[in-house]
């Protein structure tokens, strides 16, 4: 394979990967031999190496492949000395990483710490955004009105009198598309901010890797030259003594250079099981925000912008009235769920040809419409109840023992026992990561209180109507 080859192949990539992610991953890349079917790449690190094996190996292999030339596999290796190749493949994808650094299979390598490397750009690439992931895309509605809000602020690049901002919520709310278009419009507002996105696995994966390296200078001369660092999903390293610590170390470096820092996870930071109270005393010094589950008027705005869109890849494609409003009421699990099925939707009646109308959407999604309608999600019970004895929710999964959030609580292990499917474990770490005998305790509590309680009875009857309507 000739570089002129390797060119117009980059020329493909960029239509199938998208401009930002070939710049930030594909661009770099240089073509270094083609030998019995495998092609190979030096890449500036490891990390970057990993990245692209895992999520755009198999595109490459297949542009080159379509360009004529015959190849197996590609593989990936940073450019340093000939004794240290650190050969990264395309296929198998490699396992997970553990936070405790493995022995290294290279016995000659020396015992001595390796030189800093500065914190070059190419280092220092974020995981791919996704280009559809914008404040111009994000339907804003009562639930997330707050989390919306924040998030502009901090991406408008002014003084921010909060940091970190802390976005936790459920599955499917949006705490990831607000992430990435934060990332998106400080990058076009300031093209030069050194703004790194990725998500808590990632930041253990790189710290490992700068262990296995004796690069961990490098790394904390990266983390800590960046102006906005963004985590994603960070109750994934609690537990992870090495890497919280550095988390910390780096958290604190970069609040005290007033550098502004973004994080996320599935919930508070008092509530991640794990996580170390330093590290939980200081995300809760900043803006923390909570990302309800959706409304009714909020399913219905992402519905019809959604079906704008396709109105634009299916032309001629009708949709009947009161079908986006019927999907807005059934569907009520996630966001995910609820754009999966209407994507099925216009695909399906794309290619059979005809109206999309109530019926058609009844009879394509019945396997989703009866999930809905066989469970009420953990999450909506939790917020009803919170709602109706008038508690934060956060204090509905917390470890507070307050009577007045205690029993609550138990009223919502009971309805969730009753009303979902889910097992008394699920149920468990869906209330702060309880004890599956705690569920048990609660749900006999109620039982019994509800044979001498009036009161308690007539509440659970109504939160059930609420709940099941």
């Amino acid at each position: 394979m000739t570089e002129e080859t390797w060119g117009q192949v980059r020329e493909e990539l960029i239509k199938r990967v998208g401009r930002n992610n070939y710049l930030t991953w594909i661009e770099p890349l240089r073509f270094a031999a083609l030998s019995e079917g495998v092609a190979r790449f030096t890449v500036p690190t490891n990390f970057h190496g990993d990245w692209v094996a895992r999520n755009f190996g198999e595109h490459i292999r297949r542009e080159l492949m379509n360009s004529g030339t015959q190849v197996a596999r590609v593989e990936f290796a940073v450019a340093r000395h000939p004794a240290r190749p650190a050969q990264v493949a395309a296929d198998p994808v490699p396992a997970a990483v553990s936070e405790t650094p493995a022995a290294s299979p290279t016995t000659s390598r020396p015992a001595a710490v390796a030189t800093p490397r500065p914190a070059d750009d190419a280092e220092l690439a974020s995981a791919p955004l996704d280009a559809r992931f914008t404040f111009d895309t994000f339907v804003v509605g009562k639930p997330n009105q707050l989390a919306h809000a924040a998030a502009r602020r901090v991406a408008e690049g002014g003084p921010v009198s909060f940091n970190p901002l802390f976005l936790y919520g459920g599955v499917g709310l949006g705490k990831t598309h607000l992430m990435h278009a934060i990332a998106h419009e400080i990058s076009a507002r300031t093209p030069d901010a050194r703004v790194l996105y990725l998500s808590a696995e990632q930041f253990m994966y790189r710290f490992v890797q700068a262990l296995r390296d004796k690069q961990i200078m490098s790394f904390k001369e990266l983390f800590r030259s960046v102006d906005v660092l963004m985590v994603d999903d960070v109750q994934f390293i609690a537990g992870k003594e090495s890497t919280q610590e550095e988390f910390f170390h780096t958290f604190n470096a970069l609040v005290d250079q007033n550098r502004q820092i973004v994080i996320s996870a599935d919930r508070a930071p008092g509530e991640i099981k794990g996580l170390e109270e330093r590290i939980a005393s200081r995300l809760q010094c900043g803006l923390i925000v909570d990302l309800h589950p959706t409304d009714y008027e909020l399913r219905l705005g992402i519905l019809q912008q959604k079906a704008e869109f396709y109105r634009g890849q299916y032309p001629g494609l009708k949709i009947a009235t009161g079908v986006l409003e019927f999907l807005a009421h059934r569907i009520t699990s996630n966001v995910r769920v609820l754009e999966g099925a209407l994507t099925r939707l216009f695909a399906f009646a794309s290619l059979v040809g005809r109206e999309i109308t109530l019926e058609l959407a009844q009879d394509c999604l019945a396997d989703i419409l009866r999930a809905s309608d066989r469970k009420v999600s953990i999450e909506e019970i939790q917020r009803k109840v919170a709602e109706h004895y008038n508690i934060r929710l956060s204090d509905m999964i917390g470890p507070k023992r307050l009577r007045a959030v205690a029993r609550p609580r138990q009223v919502a292990m009971y309805l969730s026992k009753q009303l979902t499917s889910r097992s008394l474990p699920e149920i468990g770490r869906r209330f702060g990561g309880r004890d599956h005998t705690t569920i048990m305790h609660g749900v006999k509590k109620i039982e019994e209180l509800m044979a001498i309680d009036s009161q308690l009875s007539d509440d659970l009857v109504m939160l059930r109507r609420l709940l099941e309507g």
